[in-house]
């Protein structure tokens, strides 16, 4: 590839400029009105305005992307994650218009960002899935016996939703019948899907992910796992690697499964097998990111593999630059995600960076998506930045994450780092024992 097009914006953006120079490769950035003043946009080779600051008129505009990719040229187009990197209609699209999809083919797309379609096709291969329907819920009426059946708490999905968006926990079928119709309308306005389904809450839970990337050689190869427990809202905060609870018999069965499942759906490129894990660990198969998560970094930083270079080459129709036995995992890495919210409440605090300084501190890295004096809009998720660090053990970690978060300053705005510094000092967080609910537990209003 001599020339990629970016679909996303801010640190994911930099991210891949990043790599696209490091392989001498050109790269077109593409930035809303909001984001005009954004760094990305000045690392990139050359920055078009893409359209209004809403992302209906941005980022998920296909049909203006896809134009604009045919006009500059380019070799493919990386979605970044987000936006439209799990939306097989522009995969097909990209293709149809002779450009590489840096991601899998659109047909696997569809398969398994389809929840409900996923979850039968797991039940196919024998991997383990989370009791639930096995079918659309279509009303109150039907939701209510299908709970009854399964036992209370339940959690109601949007089958196409992600990122913790039309998910919920309903206790009882009181809570339920009330959650049912706002979901599915949720679902409808932001996935264009209103089919939803059930499954049993899983209690004191953990949510582990397994990197996995494949090649159309059939090569198909793991990069650990990762355990992205610490959430608010369903999103993750805080994730690490190697996971501090698992055993190594439940890694090694876990990473088997998630091998599986790529085999199975005949998964090309870089992804993840995302999996919810009981106290005793038994696992169940959650979704498959069909595409580069957040948190890839800390992969990449006890690994030493660029995930996104692989992205590349493995879209390009190459072998798998490296086979299971040459990869290895050195060391303990957490990435901290930095906010622009409300600490407490966590809702977005949108505002001017008027202060935002790190440190130069060994293992640590920053990928960032706002410089000091940016203003952080309220048209896309607040993230400011991924705080990265990477050491000889877990402890060895925490004490550069002390050291950096005493030393870094972010002014101007509400901000997540003072809750980033009470959970480092958590006791029960530094002894590794957490769940999805230790945030709202530890530190609910």
């Amino acid at each position: 590839m001599k020339k990629i097009l970016i679909a996303n914006r801010g640190e994911i953006a930099s991210r891949v400029i990043r790599t696209c120079n490091n392989m001498g490769i050109e790269t077109i950035a593409i930035y809303s009105d909001a984001d005009k003043n954004l760094p990305y946009v000045n690392e990139a080779t050359k920055a078009i305005r893409i359209g209004e600051s809403p992302v209906q008129k941005s980022y998920m505009a296909m049909d203006a992307i896809v134009k604009l990719a045919v006009e500059e040229n380019v070799d493919g187009i990386h979605p970044g994650y987000g936006f439209l990197s799990e939306n097989a209609m522009f995969a097909k699209l990209v293709n149809d218009n002779g450009i590489t999809f840096i991601g899998p083919q659109h047909d696997v797309i569809a398969l398994m960002g389809e929840k409900i379609q996923a979850r039968k096709e797991m039940q196919k291969a024998g991997v383990p899935i989370v009791p639930g329907s096995h079918e659309s819920v279509s009303s109150v009426e039907e939701a209510c016996v299908i709970a009854d059946k399964i036992g209370y708490p339940v959690m109601i999905k949007a089958s196409s939703g992600g990122g913790g968006v039309g998910m919920q926990r309903c206790n009882d079928e009181q809570e339920l019948k009330k959650v049912v119709v706002s979901i599915k309308n949720r679902a409808k306005a932001y996935f264009g899907n209103d089919e939803i389904f059930i499954e049993k809450y899983v209690a004191d839970a953990r949510h582990i992910e397994i990197q996995i990337c494949a090649d159309t050689a059939g090569n198909i190869v793991h990069l650990f796992e990762r355990d992205c427990s610490i959430q608010r809202r369903n999103q993750k905060v805080i994730e690490e690697t190697p996971s501090p609870f698992l055993s190594e018999e439940s890694r090694r069965a876990m990473i088997d499964c998630a091998l599986k499942v790529a085999a199975h759906v005949g998964y090309t490129n870089v992804g993840t097998v995302e999996f919810v894990v009981d106290n005793d660990e038994n696992f169940y198969f959650l979704e498959m990111n069909t595409r580069l998560q957040v948190e890839h970094p800390i992969t990449e930083m006890v690994t030493g593999i660029d995930l996104v270079e692989w992205q590349i080459r493995l879209s390009c129709g190459e072998n798998m630059p490296l086979l299971q036995h040459e990869i290895n995992s050195n060391g303990h890495a957490l990435e901290f995600r930095l906010y622009a919210e409300d600490p407490v409440t966590y809702l977005p605090s949108p505002g001017t960076l008027n202060v935002l300084t790190y440190p130069s501190t060994e293992g640590v890295r920053i990928d960032k998506g706002y410089d000091e004096g940016c203003q952080v809009t309220p048209f896309y998720d607040p993230m400011i930045a991924k705080l990265v660090i990477h050491g000889l053990d877990r402890n060895d970690v925490l004490h550069k994450a002390e050291k950096l978060f005493e030393e870094m300053k972010v002014e101007g705005i509400k901000n997540n780092l003072p809750l980033l510094e009470k959970v480092i000092q958590n006791e029960m967080f530094r002894e590794g024992c957490y769940t999805t609910s230790f945030l709202s537990r530890q530190y609910s209003r």
